[in-house]
């Protein structure tokens, strides 16, 4: 057999020598070993082993037949790949060469990494740096480990928040709380069955309220592994403070989400039209596509790298895609599966306390010092009182009226950048503002472009939807643009404010996909704040939202949350700022939602307003 392994890696040698004369013949000649040569090294494995039995009989005859078998060995192989490489440029196969990036035709480049689930999902190359960064961002938002389901996965030993119970542990001053002191909750969980669970793993939301005060704010969760948890919140106004524990999702859902996204990123795809003439074709596009018989045309962006990819259509050229769409959804898990995902039963349930579930707060005794952390997401970011939002950390949140918000806006022009979210902050201040009147670029209300224009006071809002991914009907491919290109085109400057947020189009897929993507907005935001450093960047994060089976098995709360995790520790570094969507949602009284209801986004556009027109000495 070292005949045959001498054979092979000369082989090897000799078609990389021949492809060096063009790297798309190196791509093709790839292609051609993979998939065309094993009969071919079957045979002359065979042919080694006569070779060998040769041997027995005498030694001369068993060295001139090996260097005879192996010299024949090359030129056959030699033979092969040129006339096989021939055969498959006149068949035209999925590696044409061509220059235009746009109308090549390639199989898309696959990780190698044999724990990538991935396998499907093109990932550009990172840089050390860069992959050192996606290696801590994956730790941070590790999951704790979920034993394995079993194959015959029983409901009633999956967590049951109707036999869960949540306490409230003492005070540190022997029962009593002050403003400035943390509140602890112990959490029990138990399955169907009203045993106590022995393994963590299960999503859990937590706030803490007051529906006479108006108030409301989001507590963290620490998970110990072994069935309990711990809740801890800030307590921030004096009076009544209610609990509130919800279990978002059981650990078995967990595993299967994981799941999803580890064997079908890919559930949620993609169309684009091809027209030229009368002849017009739709095929499946996306960033994970899945490789056939059926060549690719590759869209990957050649500025920042980001990968997409549409099965080429049977008769007309990659140049002729006109538009980009949602294609639909794939739905495959099993029914007990679905079991795991019951609204009112297992899903966004809240668990009932043991005992009392509420507290009085006392007033802040004199002297007291509040914990301090140094963590990136230590103790809240704001809270509500009395309906308005407060924000921690030094920034005081005005309230704008219609008035105030046409002063601040005064003289800037305000780029808006991301997904329907953001598209909501647009509306809202088109619909609020009588002197900002909507110009008609004749574009889609869902995707825009769309802009607005107060002529008098020099004002203009523009909105534009990030590229792809995203799960919007018949954009014009014409209008597909990505966040960090289209900053990349902003002067900048005080007269200067840029907004965006993306995260709800990327749920289906690796996190590897979104670090990446955040990756390149962050280079042109960090390049904008040093050409003009006097430019204001805001950044909107993820919400929760209500949740039906359909949105949990394509844009659940878990997935929101781990890309949540990464927005924030991508750009602490950065002088931007964060409009905490995830905790303005959670702390609020009103029901989760995609898009939050009006008092939710005038709590958001009066702390965008306030970074943009901060109050002096504030």
């Amino acid at each position: 057999m070292n005949h045959v392994l001498i054979a092979v890696r000369t082989g090897g040698f000799r078609k990389t020598k021949l492809a060096r004369h063009s790297s798309a013949a190196l791509s093709t000649i790839a292609w051609v070993t993979r998939f065309s040569s094993l009969s071919m090294i079957e045979r002359l494995t065979c042919h080694v082993m006569s070779c060998a039995m040769v041997q027995l009989s005498t030694k001369t005859m068993r060295a001139r037949a090996c260097i005879r078998i192996k010299s024949d060995y090359r030129t056959v192989v030699l033979f092969l790949v040129v006339a096989v490489l021939i055969l498959v440029l006149r068949n035209k196969t999925p590696c044409q060469f061509q220059h235009e990036v746009n109308s090549t035709i390639i199989v898309p480049r696959v990780s190698t990494d044999p724990e990538a689930h991935r396998g499907f999902c093109t990932l550009q190359p990172l840089s050390a740096n860069d992959a050192l960064e996606e290696h801590l961002l994956l730790d941070s938002i590790a999951w704790p480990e979920i034993p394995l389901l079993p194959a015959l996965l029983s409901l009633e030993n999956t967590s049951d928040p109707a036999h869960s119970t949540f306490t409230i542990l003492p005070g540190r001053g022997g029962g009593q709380w002050h403003v400035g002191d943390q509140l602890e909750v112990i959490i029990k969980m138990s399955d169907f069955q009203g045993r106590p669970k022995t393994s963590g793993g299960d999503f859990l939301l937590v706030r803490l309220h007051s529906q006479k005060l108006g108030a409301g704010v989001a507590g963290q969760v620490v998970d110990h592994l072994n069935g309990s948890y711990s809740a801890v919140f800030s307590l921030l106004w004096e009076g009544d403070a209610q609990v509130e524990v919800t279990l978002v999702h059981s650990s078995e859902a967990v595993a299967v989400l994981n799941r999803l996204t580890s064997e079908q990123p890919d559930r949620i795809y993609f169309a684009s039209l091809f027209r030229s003439g009368s002849i017009s074709e739709t095929t499946i596009c996306n960033t994970c596509l899945r490789p056939t018989q059926q060549p690719q045309c590759n869209y990957t962006d050649l500025r920042t790298g980001e990968p997409w990819f549409c099965y080429k259509p049977n008769k007309l050229s990659c140049d002729a895609r006109i538009d980009h769409a949602k294609g639909g959804y794939i739905q495959n898990i099993t029914d007990i599966e679905k079991k795991l995902f019951q609204s009112g039963v297992n899903m966004k349930v809240y668990i009932r306390a043991s005992g009392p579930a509420k507290v009085t707060v006392l007033p802040k005794k004199t002297g007291h010092s509040e914990m301090k952390c140094n963590s990136v997401k230590c103790g809240p970011s704001g809270y509500y009182y009395q309906g308005a939002w407060r924000a921690l950390g030094g920034t005081t949140v005005q309230q704008f009226n219609i008035s105030a918000i046409s002063q601040c806006l005064k003289r800037k022009v305000v780029h808006m950048y991301g997904d329907s979210t953001i598209r909501q902050w647009f509306e809202y201040l088109n619909a609020a503002l009588p002197d900002l009147k909507e110009f008609d670029l004749h574009s889609s209300r869902q995707g825009g472009p769309l802009m607005a224009l107060d002529n008098a006071n020099n004002i203009l809002v523009k909105f534009r939807c990030h590229a792809p991914p995203i799960r919007f009907a018949n954009i014009p491919t014409s209008e597909l643009r990505y966040i960090a290109n289209e900053i990349d085109g902003i002067p900048g400057g005080y007269n200067t404010v840029v907004v965006f947020g993306i995260w709800s189009h990327f749920s289906t897929f690796p996190v590897e996909v979104y670090i990446r993507r955040l990756q390149s907005i962050r280079r042109a935001v960090k390049q904008l704040l040093e050409r003009a450093p006097g430019t204001v960047v805001i950044i909107r994060t993820a919400n929760p939202k209500a949740l039906t089976l359909y949105e949990t098995i394509t844009n659940s709360d878990w997935y929101s949350l781990q890309r949540d995790k990464v927005l924030r520790t991508m750009f602490k570094e950065l002088n931007v700022h964060i409009i905490d969507a995830w905790e303005m949602v959670l702390a609020h009284h009103l029901p989760h939602s995609l898009h939050p209801q009006p008092p939710i986004i005038k709590a958001m556009i009066d702390l965008i307003m306030s970074y943009m027109c901060p109050q002096k000495g504030g």
